[in-house]
């Protein structure tokens, strides 16, 4: 019998804790949301023994966090995929990630931007090549990930939102997206705004903005937490700090953009990026 049967029956933390037993199940969970499906591939980018790996797998489809999917009969094979449960820990992932980033590597700064040089951004960039897993887009798209906007006379932004720096803008970015639509689509790109608001704020403020394209949300963090994208939390909500992808009809990601510190400049930047890779 585990220890977490015996004590803290009453504590979620602790029952939480009873499933994902340490910290090669959280990164285990943190792959599997990434694209990494299958065993090998996990196995090469963990690092961590057959042995050990086929245990915490097991665990994890025993609890219910992951299920199996055959892909080959012969030898039987499986991709290991998030269930509804499972997904309901993305969530705990960003907020990690978040922690340890403005806590651990960070100075406990509240950011929506990050510099160059760190952590945060290698690790974007790093995204390159990368294709973008259970999405799609019929032609190639620039997201742009945007903190917030609001549409006038709505529930807008948390009190002290204009004393985050970087989190201003957004507004901003989408009047220049918006203007420079037909340049991007004389380069058969698309555009599409990503912010984790709920769905009606972002049609609120797509219709207050007369938007040319749409406006993602990505409320349930299946986004965030898949490509680990930088994030704050301000309001009670995780936030993106503000970064642009241009993906190809595969979802491939192509290009980069971040830290974004010129909400308007970076759509240049940007369109030039869409020719150089055209």
């Amino acid at each position: 019998m585990r220890r977490v049967d015996l004590v803290d029956a009453d504590c979620g933390i602790a029952q939480a804790l009873g499933v994902l037993a340490d910290w090669w199940t959280f990164l285990i969970v943190r792959d599997v949301a990434g694209g990494l499906t299958r065993f090998d591939a996990l196995q090469r980018e963990l690092g961590m023994s057959r042995r050990a790996l086929t245990e915490r797998l097991g665990s994890l489809v025993e609890h219910g966090v992951l299920r199996r999917e055959a892909y080959s009969q012969r030898p039987p094979r499986y991709d290991y995929l998030l269930t509804a449960k499972g997904e309901g820990l993305l969530p705990v992932l960003i907020a990690l990630q978040d922690w340890g980033t403005r806590h651990v590597m960070g100075d406990g700064s509240l950011t929506a931007t990050s510099a160059a040089t760190s952590a945060e951004a290698h690790r974007v960039h790093g995204l390159a090549g990368h294709r973008i897993p259970r999405f799609t887009v019929e032609k190639p798209t620039v997201l742009y990930f945007f903190p917030g906007a609001f549409a006038p006379g709505t529930q807008g932004h948390p009190p002290g939102w204009g004393d985050i720096p970087g989190a201003a803008g957004c507004t901003l970015e989408s009047a220049t997206y918006a203007a420079r639509v037909g340049d991007f689509a004389a380069h058969g790109v698309g555009i599409t705004g990503v912010s984790t608001q709920r769905p009606d704020q972002l049609d609120a403020f797509a219709a207050y903005a007369k938007l040319p394209f749409p406006l993602l949300s990505d409320q349930d963090g299946k986004l965030a937490a898949s490509l680990r994208l930088p994030t704050f939390r301000a309001g009670g909500t995780d936030r993106f700090k503000r970064l642009t992808l241009l993906v190809d009809a595969t979802a491939t990601i192509r290009a980069v953009q971040f830290p974004v510190t010129d909400p308007a400049g970076s759509v240049d930047e940007m369109l030039e990026l869409v020719k150089g890779v055209a």
